[in-house]
C-alpha cells in the first residue's frame, strides 16, 4: 500500500510525535507534584534520560508509550505496511529499554516504569508509584 501523504507531509506529521512532555508523562508529573513530590525531568546525565528523576531517592521513573515500547496491551499493534521494519524497530526499542534499566540498577538507582494505558487507571498506578517512592520529603 502506498502512502497517501507526500514525503514532506509525512515528515511534518511524524515531527509532531513527541518524545518528552507527553500527555501521560504530564499527568504523572502533575499527580506527583500535587502530592508534594519534587523532582527533575529528563536528566541527560543518566542512561536513557529518565522522564522523572528523584536524585536524593536514587529513583528514576519512565513513562512509556504502549505502542513504541511494546507493553502488550491492546495499544500494541503492528502497522500493516513495512512490518519487518516495524518489528525490528520495536525489538530495538525493547532491547534498549532493558539495557538502560540494567545500567541504572547497576549504578544504584531504582527504576519504575509507568505505562501509557496505566495512567488512565491512575488510582492503581499512583498507589504503586507512591509506594515505590515513599512519603514526600516535606509532607
Amino acid at each position: 500500500m502506498t502512502d497517501l501523504l507526500s514525503p514532506q507531509e509525512r515528515s511534518a506529521l511524524m515531527s509532531r510525535i513527541r518524545g518528552s512532555d507527553t500527555k501521560p508523562e504530564m499527568a504523572v508529573r502533575r499527580a506527583l507534584h500535587a502530592r508534594g513530590y519534587r523532582f527533575r525531568t529528563h536528566v541527560r546525565g543518566l542512561p536513557g534520560t529518565p522522564d522523572i528523576v528523584f536524585s536524593r531517592r536514587r529513583a528514576a521513573v519512565f513513562v512509556h508509550g504502549c505502542f513504541w515500547h511494546r507493553h502488550g496491551c491492546n495499544r500494541t499493534s503492528v502497522p500493516k505496511t513495512r512490518q519487518d521494519f516495524w518489528r525490528e524497530k520495536f525489538a530495538a526499542n525493547v532491547e534498549r529499554d532493558k539495557r538502560v534499566q540494567a545500567l541504572l540498577v547497576r549504578s544504584g538507582w531504582r527504576v519504575f516504569v509507568a505505562w501509557e494505558c496505566e495512567v488512565e487507571n491512575d488510582d492503581v498506578l499512583f498507589d504503586r508509584l507512591f509506594d515505590f517512592l515513599g512519603p514526600p520529603r516535606f509532607a
